[in-house]
């Protein structure tokens, strides 16, 4: 049986609370916060400032909801049906598209059990106020699905985890490169090479690889990648543009989502079969097992922060944020079955629930879709070591429950814990771009935001 991923609007009002410590304002279905007392940071030194909610930052009311798109049909086991763990922008994508607005066009990945990647367009988004996706625009297919990693795994692999990223050439390289990751969802203590690049033209991927992330486990570094700034990455990492993660939920490997920077054409064009790629850490919390407790705030093990990408906006892009998107688990929280049924560490055991309780993991009373943001200059003063990769903290929560299509715990159906997939943005024009898995039937839809 197929399965889920394994991973301004709304009412109108206004409420404050005030919960551990952080001060909350909800207006409508946007949350943000600034944790009392903690100071904001200077994007250029990385140093605390004196003054909360300070100007560079991109806040959730600076995010506009401008519509969703649909995506094409294709062959049902590779096309985007069981889809959403993984999307990239291309600047230079779809040159002959429609002028309106939303030019350039999106890798992403398809059914989750190949991971295959197709190129689509990015018609103008549309606001369906019943959320019917019958109202929505159509994407069409520029490059259709393609396996793009050649013979480099060997293994056959269950619930794999994806990563796209795309970067315009860097050093000696002649052209674009489409970065990838992919990876077990399952791999306890994997550090197995999972990087790799290929070309854009997917009839000619001719993909490299394989490469790790320093000596970091894959459940760290395996998921989610994203660009950043050619500025921010030379003044703050050394020029390692390419930022790459993964949340593993349990607390596994971290209570809250991890974030490193690398720069594989650094170390060749490409780099060696194997490599250990150098990588700066930008987000790193605690796993469950560290003697040392570090989390991120509000932290629960059920969820899952499933993409991420740094955020610019400003005539001279002096604002920014790095965003994590995904599902976030509210009220109780239990490892077992989807009707309450917790599964113990050692037996005896209960019975397996019938469907549609039948899916064991990590649970919790509810579960809604959020976008986290960072202080871009927090993650610079960790990487110039300034602050413990534990210190960052979200300043600001924005709840996109409201704009989703889905039903998270539709009746007589099983419930779903991956609400959000994978985002992407797009520098020029000031979009962001987030996947919903099954809200088109079994097929994903792209969301849009305009950041102002």
């Amino acid at each position: 049986m197929n399965r889920p991923l394994k991973p301004g609007f709304g009412r109108i009002g206004l409420a404050v609370v005030i919960l551990a410590g952080a001060i909350c304002v909800t207006i409508g279905g946007i949350i943000w916060s600034g944790a009392a007392g903690m100071p904001a940071s200077n994007p250029a030194t990385g140093q605390a400032s004196s003054r909360l909610g300070a100007s560079h930052r991109i806040q959730p009311a600076d995010l506009v909801y401008v519509g969703a798109f649909r995506l094409p049909d294709g062959a049902e086991e590779y096309a985007w049906g069981w889809s959403g763990q993984a999307l990239a922008f291309r600047a230079d994508g779809d040159p002959k598209g429609d002028d309106d607005g939303h030019g350039g066009s999106l890798f992403g990945s398809g059914h989750n059990h190949h991971q295959w990647i197709s190129e689509i367009t990015i018609p103008k988004p549309v606001v369906s106020k019943n959320k019917k996706p019958d109202d929505l625009p159509v994407a069409k297919t520029l490059q259709p699905f393609t396996d793009i990693r050649g013979n480099l795994f060997a293994e056959e692999m269950e619930q794999p985890r994806c990563g796209l990223a795309i970067l315009t050439p860097q050093g000696e390289q002649k052209s674009a490169k489409l970065y990838f990751c992919f990876a077990q969802h399952m791999d306890e203590e994997g550090a197995s090479p999972r990087h790799g690049w290929c070309e854009l033209d997917m009839s000619k991927p001719n993909p490299a690889g394989l490469w790790k992330i320093g000596d970091l486990r894959n459940y760290l570094t395996c998921d989610y990648m994203c660009p950043l700034p050619k500025a921010w990455a030379d003044a703050n990492t050394g020029g390692c543009r390419l930022a790459t993660g993964r949340f593993r939920e349990g607390g596994q490997a971290g209570q809250g989502p991890a974030l490193f920077a690398v720069a594989p054409w650094k170390e060749g064009d490409p780099p060696a079969k194997g490599a250990a790629l150098k990588a700066v850490t930008l987000l790193r919390y605690s796993a469950v097992t560290d003697e040392q407790q570090h989390n991120m705030k509000d932290y629960q093990h059920a969820g899952e922060w499933s993409g991420a990408a740094f955020l610019a906006a400003g005539d001279k892009q002096e604002k920014s944020a790095m965003i994590f998107v995904g599902t976030k688990g509210q009220g109780k929280c239990w490892y077992g079955y989807p009707n309450g049924v917790v599964w113990p560490e050692e037996g005896p055991f209960p019975p397996e629930p019938q469907w549609p309780n039948d899916q064991r993991g990590w649970w919790s009373t509810k579960f809604t879709g959020r976008i986290l943001f960072y202080d871009t200059a927090d993650l610079a003063a960790v990487a110039a070591g300034k602050m413990k990769p534990h210190e960052p903290q979200p300043y600001a929560v924005m709840d996109i429950q409201d704009a989703l299509f889905a039903d998270p715990d539709p009746k007589g159906q099983p419930r779903r814990m991956n609400l959000v997939g994978d985002c992407a943005f797009d520098p020029q024009r000031g979009f962001l771009y987030v996947i919903e898995p099954l809200a088109d039937g079994d097929k994903s839809i792209i969301h849009c935001w305009r950041v102002r």
